[in-house]
C-alpha cells in the first residue's frame, strides 16, 4: 500500500527493517564494534523510562490496532499478496463517517503528541509539530501522505477535511467517549477532560489544514487517483470505496510499521551524537 503512494513523495520511502540493518542505513557505518555500540546506546535510551519513546512506539501500535476488525483473522494470511478485494467485503464494514472522522483526527493527533515524546517536549506543542511537518521525509512524510489518502481521501472524499471539521464540530464529549480509539489513548491527549480534549483534537486539526491542503493540490490528490495507484498492487473497485477503506484499516498496519521506523531513526540518531 505504501509503495503505491510513491507517486506524492517520489523516492521518500525505503521500506528498511531490522535493527541492525537499520543502523547501517541512517549512519552508513558498517564498522561492526561501532554498530553495536550505537545500538546498545539506542536500546538504552528507549528503555529509559523519563524519555518518551516508548509511549510514542505504544501511540504508533495502539492506533493502529484499533483499526482492526472482526475481519482481520480471515484477511491476515492474504496480505502481501495481489488478491481481488470483493471476495473480502463480506469480512469488513464501512465505518460511518462520523467514526471515520473521529480515527483521522485522533491519528493525527498521536502523531503530534509522538512527535512531541520523541522530542522531549511538552505535548501540547501544536506550533513545533506544524513547523516541523515542512520538514517531514522518508518514513515520517509517508505515514501523513497515508493518514491523507487512507484514512482521509478514500473514505470521506474530496472535502475530507472540511468534512472532518465539521464532523468534530458536531461531535459532544459522549461521543467521543465511546469511540474505542479514544478510550485507549485518552491518558496521553492534553486535556483535563473528554470536552477539553476534544477541543485539542479539534485545534490539532484544524493546525494541519494547510499542510494537508498543500499536498492534496500539489499532487492533485482525489480519491480516484489514489485508487488508481492503489490498482498497480492489488486488484480492487472503485466504486466501493468505503468499503475499501474498511478493507485497508483491518489489512494494514502502515501507522505502526512506519512509526516503528520513525522511532528507530530518531533513537539511532541520538544514540550515534552521544558515543
Amino acid at each position: 500500500m505504501l509503495k503505491s503512494l510513491d507517486f506524492v513523495a517520489p523516492g521518500e520511502w525505503q521500506n528498511t527493517v531490522g535493527f541492525v540493518n537499520t543502523i547501517k542505513t541512517v549512519t552508513g557505518e558498517d564498522d561492526e564494534d561501532l554498530i553495536q555500540q550505537i545500538g546498545e546506546r539506542a536500546i538504552y535510551l528507549f528503555n529509559d523510562k523519563s524519555q518518551g519513546y516508548q509511549t510514542a512506539l505504544w501511540l504508533y501500535q495502539t492506533v493502529d490496532g484499533t483499526d482492526k476488525a472482526l475481519g482481520a483473522a480471515a484477511l491476515a494470511n492474504k496480505v502481501g499478496e495481489k488478491i481481488p478485494l470483493l471476495g473480502f467485503l463480506n469480512s469488513v464494514t464501512p465505518k460511518p463517517d462520523k467514526a471515520q472522522t473521529i480515527d483521522l483526527t485522533l491519528k493525527l493527533v498521536a502523531e503530534l503528541v509522538a512527535f512531541c515524546q520523541i522530542n522531549g517536549i511538552p505535548g501540547d506543542s501544536i506550533g513545533d509539530f506544524v513547523a516541523s511537518l515542512g520538514e517531514y521525509s522518508g518514513e515520517s512524510l509517508i505515514r501523513m501522505v497515508a493518514l491523507v489518502c487512507v484514512d482521509g481521501l478514500i473514505p470521506l472524499g474530496p472535502d475530507f477535511i472540511s468534512k472532518a471539521i465539521s464532523g468534530l464540530n458536531q461531535t459532544n464529549p459522549q461521543e467521543l467517549e465511546k469511540n474505542s480509539t479514544f478510550q485507549n489513548i485518552k491518558d496521553v491527549i492534553p486535556g483535563n477532560n473528554a470536552g477539553s480534549k476534544l477541543n485539542f483534537i479539534g485545534e490539532s486539526f484544524d493546525s494541519v489544514k494547510g499542510w494537508m491542503n498543500k499536498l492534496v493540490s500539489a499532487n492533485n490528490l482525489t480519491p480516484q487517483k489514489v485508487v488508481g495507484n492503489l490498482q498497480n498492487f492489488v486488484d480492487i473497485a472503485d466504486d466501493k470505496l468505503d468499503y475499501l477503506a474498511a478493507f485497508l484499516d483491518v489489512a494494514t498496519n502502515y501507522y505502526e510499521h512506519t512509526g516503528t521506523q520513525t522511532l528507530a531513526r530518531r533513537l539511532i540518531e541520538r544514540a550515534v551524537a552521544e558515543i
